[in-house]
């Protein structure tokens, strides 16, 4: 089964049905994944519904600050999160940094939530495009509210045998 990290940007006060409706639409149009965790930006760590999200369905958050999501190559841009956040994307490039920092996971290794805290971005592979499963996708909720979400494959890195004598 794939195994896949979602990352999400959105606005303050989105409520949880409308992360929950954008996540399964992402989903569907998957087919059968894993999902490992939910990546976002580090303001988001006392968003409501984010935390429910990742409460209830037992994912554990990756949250990454502004400096850490504007070095990972993205394949689109927005000058308003430049301006904004100092960053050009966060759903697509906190999805493939997430991947990335979980690939030099075992596989069945759970992941920890970070719990707000950042990331240490800094012993994982350099993030790359071709994990990106579902660039940024744009979802509009019943409440008026915007997201954006990106869906990237994690990459198991396979540990080296020596060939017998």
């Amino acid at each position: 089964m794939i195994e896949i990290a979602i990352g999400l940007g959105f606005q303050r006060g989105i409520r949880l049905a409308t992360l929950n409706q954008a996540i399964d639409s992402l989903l569907e149009s998957l087919g059968p994944v894993e999902v490992l965790c939910l990546a976002s930006h580090l303001q988001k760590s006392t968003e409501p519904a984010l935390l429910e999200l990742a409460r209830i369905q037992g994912w554990p958050l990756r949250l990454y600050p502004s400096a850490a999501l504007a070095r990972v190559p993205v394949a689109n841009v927005s000058e308003r999160l430049c301006l904004t956040l100092g960053t050009p994307s966060v759903a697509e490039a906190a999805a493939l940094l997430a991947a990335s920092e979980l690939s030099t996971l075992p596989r069945g290794k759970r992941v920890r939530d970070q719990g707000g805290s950042g990331a240490r971005v800094d012993r994982c592979p350099s993030p790359t495009l071709s994990a990106l499963l579902i660039p940024k996708r744009i979802y509009r909720g019943a409440d008026g509210k915007s997201l954006t979400l990106a869906a990237a494959r994690v990459e198991r890195q396979q540990p080296y045998l020596p060939l017998p004598p």
